[in-house]
């Protein structure tokens, strides 16, 4: 099948569960997708049960699609999200994030854990991206274009929409969070970065680095949908300190400061 055909697959399956047309989409990165858990009149739907989207293999991504409310606001959750390094292409990466936008949605919430570059950070630290770096070498929308959802060329000057970056900062402020805002560098993976290429993402302006939300981003916005992203630095990134980077480390840190997390998840429901 081609992308516009697996997406009106998966569209013309979601919608035969229910009738549901969510405002806001989010993605729920590695140890959020408990969030999911306070959605109410859901609709889940494993990521197998429809036709043509990708399943998800890592731990801390279960791979299901929700449709319920929260916060008086119509939602679609992912409750984890595949990656490119998983074998799926950008494109395939993306199908989730496209299918919220076919759905109805007119935000998405991008969500991951990322490894500190910034020196200033340390694991726990919360950032909101306001830019990226695509360094995976790749991009969901090379190929034929989707011109139901946006043109062949789309800007992505202002990627991280601005405007609802400027409304949550004080809302983060006053909810006690403490909130950094940076730009995320996008590495292929699965491998860990060596110390090397850290230093040349810090040297290129990047405050974190991670496998995901890149081609995620790059698909909201060519449909027209505004995005808002934030990191957990989970880790620190190669190099800086001594001990090795492990999976376990991430997924402990990112329960650590679950409930900080999801205040601010809540807090960007609200205005998105």
């Amino acid at each position: 099948m081609t992308m516009q055909e697996r997406l009106a697959s998966a569209y013309g399956y979601v919608r035969e569960q229910t009738d549901l047309r969510p405002e806001l989409g989010l993605v729920l990165g590695s140890g959020l997708g408990d969030f999911c858990d306070r959605l109410e009149e859901t609709a889940e739907i494993p990521f197998g049960d429809i036709p043509g989207f990708p399943v998800s293999t890592v731990e801390g991504h279960a791979g299901a699609l929700l449709l319920g409310t929260c916060r008086g606001r119509r939602v679609a959750a992912l409750r984890g999200r595949v990656h490119c390094y998983e074998g799926y292409t950008p494109q395939e990466a993306a199908l989730p994030v496209r299918l919220m936008a076919r759905l109805g949605a007119r935000t998405v919430v991008l969500t991951n854990a990322a490894g500190g570059v910034n020196l200033d950070f340390r694991p726990g630290t919360l950032m909101l991206l306001c830019d990226h770096i695509n360094f995976a070498g790749a991009n969901p929308l090379a190929g034929p274009n989707l011109d139901e959802l946006g043109p062949r060329f789309p800007d992505m000057s202002d990627i991280y929409t601005r405007d609802l970056r400027e409304k949550l900062k004080p809302l983060a402020a006053q909810a006690g969070i403490q909130l950094r805002e940076g730009v995320y560098a996008m590495y292929s993976g699965p491998s860990y970065e060596t110390p090397a290429e850290i230093r040349m993402f810090r040297t290129l302006g990047a405050d974190a680095v991670g496998m995901s939300t890149v081609p995620e981003a790059i698909a909201a916005r060519h449909a027209g949908v505004q995005v808002m992203g934030v990191s957990c630095i989970t880790n620190m990134a190669a190099g800086i300190l001594p001990q090795p980077l492990s999976h376990a480390e991430v997924v402990e840190c990112a329960e650590r400061v679950k409930r900080e997390f999801t205040r601010l998840l809540e807090l960007m429901i609200d205005i998105g």
